[in-house]
């Protein structure tokens, strides 16, 4: 079955840099459509920061457009989250999520799968 395992969290100050990285496992890598970012933080609720269509086309949620790159290698099922200049209110925990058969509008959707999240703190 599909799983969504992240990883890379962690504390960093504020104007850092952190890379997310999701792997995906149990789908051929053929079938690779929408995948996205969400985070949620503590006592918020969970918000989309990131999408990649089929095609390699990206979204952002404004906060963070020019901060984060979303990128994925279709060959190896690995889903990225490049994240630069972070700000403490970037903190959350980050998950990755993915819908294998729509390739196109991935941005506000919800999503079918989705990992258990990696932790980012950004201290001031």
């Amino acid at each position: 079955h599909l799983k969504l395992v992240e990883s890379g969290g962690g504390s960093v100050q504020a104007g850092g840099s952190l890379t997310l990285t999701c792997e995906a496992s149990g789908y051929r890598y053929s079938n690779v459509g929408c995948m996205g970012w969400f985070r949620q933080a503590l006592g918020k609720e969970r918000e989309q920061v990131a999408a990649i269509d089929s095609e390699g086309n990206t979204s952002y949620e404004d906060s963070v457009r020019g901060r984060f790159t979303i990128s994925n290698d279709k060959a190896s099922n690995f889903l990225y989250l490049q994240m630069n200049n972070l700000k403490p209110e970037d903190t959350a925990n980050y998950t990755c999520t993915t819908e294998p058969d729509r390739r196109f509008g991935c941005w506000k959707y919800e999503y079918t799968y989705r990992g258990q999240g990696t932790p980012v703190t950004v201290s001031s």
